[in-house]
């Protein structure tokens, strides 16, 4: 079973430690072609924070924009994260819970639509929100200090046994001013004058054409749950579909040009950074040899993994089952780890289809900050995805009464 701990740092830990791929490490034995690869902005870099949630959907929206006919722009990211830790998502849930409920700076692609209609967005030029002596996001100090604050202001009233005084917000929102940069109310960009609401309202989408599906048994089908994940501070909501279904949205959506914002789990073994895939290989006992299927079942376990992982040709898959989905987030085996944005497909040399997807830890090799997972991958590790309700089947669309 996975630890909590984990799901807190994965998002942003993973590209925070992350070194320079050697020679060898890229050597990959799988072979990519691109089938369709969708528009988006280029590649971005959260760095040292747990953000991906902002930023793969900020690519999302960016590319809905491209789609639209827009122009091509990067929306402030840290826009939306400041405004995150204030609102009813986090502060102030983390207060009226009485420190019960995780604290940290994981979210959802929900977190940002719903962020875009409360407080508007702004560029990135007009509001980078590194505030702190970085040129990149760094969130090692910030968090702690933030949780801190809240842990602090909750232990004052269980000691003095008193109501909550009314300075917590402000001295919370002046943390917030000091390590993201005060909010402009007014901002010239492109030789117009906007605020960050006629800003949003400018932009050439709908923020209310945006929704979550998911695909779980504890639930029933065609009808809105709240995801049962810590990041999910909103306690948004996700339509439930068959996993057939789901897999089936994303695959509609992007043969008609959409995008899908993507929640997943990359602190799985079969994920690999150096050689940029995910994969959720199997034995392929059918196709060995008697000595060499008489040698598999000799080795012990450390060794069956070490040589499933090796990634170093295609192989055969797990099939995937609404079952083995189920029983993997029912054992915290997926866990809501990673947020990215899938922008195609692509074949390997065997034949077996991919998804090309766009991550947010910087330009780094095999693939320039892009990553191939295969189907297997999709259907087994998807927590939910965000897509426009235009890219949903007409038949789906229909069974979810939208």
């Amino acid at each position: 079973m996975k630890k909590l701990l984990t799901l807190i740092a994965l998002c942003g830990a993973l590209t925070a430690g992350a070194q320079t791929p050697t020679a060898a490490d890229t050597a990959s034995g799988y072979r990519f072609t691109d089938l369709k690869v969708l528009r988006t902005t280029p590649v971005k870099d959260q760095s040292r924070s747990g953000t991906c949630w902002c930023y793969s959907t900020m690519t999302f929206l960016e590319s809905e924009i491209l789609k639209a006919g827009g122009p091509e722009m990067h929306l402030s990211e840290m826009w939306i994260v400041r405004h995150s830790f204030m609102d009813k998502d986090k502060a102030e849930k983390y207060i009226r819970m009485h420190g019960t409920i995780n604290f940290a700076e994981g979210g959802a692609s929900r977190d940002v639509t719903e962020g875009i209609k409360a407080h508007g967005i702004v560029p990135f030029e007009v509001y980078p929100g590194f505030n702190y002596g970085t040129p990149k996001a760094d969130f090692h100090e910030l968090s702690l200090v933030l949780k801190s604050y809240l842990d602090a202001v909750l232990k004052a009233n269980e000691q003095s046994n008193k109501a909550l005084s009314t300075a917590w917000k402000r001295g919370f929102n002046a943390l917030l001013d000091a390590y993201f940069g005060p909010m402009p109310e007014r901002f010239t960009y492109e030789g117009k004058e906007y605020t960050p609401e006629t800003f949003a309202a400018s932009l050439p989408i709908e923020f209310d054409n945006y929704i979550d599906i998911t695909s779980f048994t504890h639930h029933p089908f065609y009808e809105p749950f709240i995801i049962e994940v810590p990041d999910n501070w909103m306690w948004g909501q996700a339509y439930n579909l068959p996993l057939d279904e789901m897999m089936q949205v994303i695959d509609h959506a992007l043969d008609e040009g959409y995008t899908v914002s993507w929640g997943t789990d990359v602190s799985e073994k079969g994920f690999s950074r150096t050689k940029g895939i995910g994969i959720v290989p199997e034995a392929d006992l059918e196709s060995m040899s008697g000595t060499e299927a008489e040698k598999w079942g000799k080795l012990t376990d450390r060794e069956k993994e070490a040589a499933l992982y090796k990634f170093d040709k295609p192989g055969k898959e797990l099939t995937i089952t609404q079952e083995l989905r189920q029983t993997a987030f029912d054992n915290f085996e997926t866990t809501d780890d990673h947020g990215m944005v899938i922008v195609g497909t692509a074949k390997d040399q065997a034949g077996n289809s991919y998804y090309k997807v766009q991550n947010s830890w910087n330009t780094v090799p095999p693939y320039d900050g892009f990553w191939y997972f295969s189907r297997p991958f999709v259907a087994y590790k998807t927590t939910s995805i965000m897509v426009n309700k235009q890219a949903l089947p007409k038949d789906i669309r229909k069974k979810l009464g939208l």
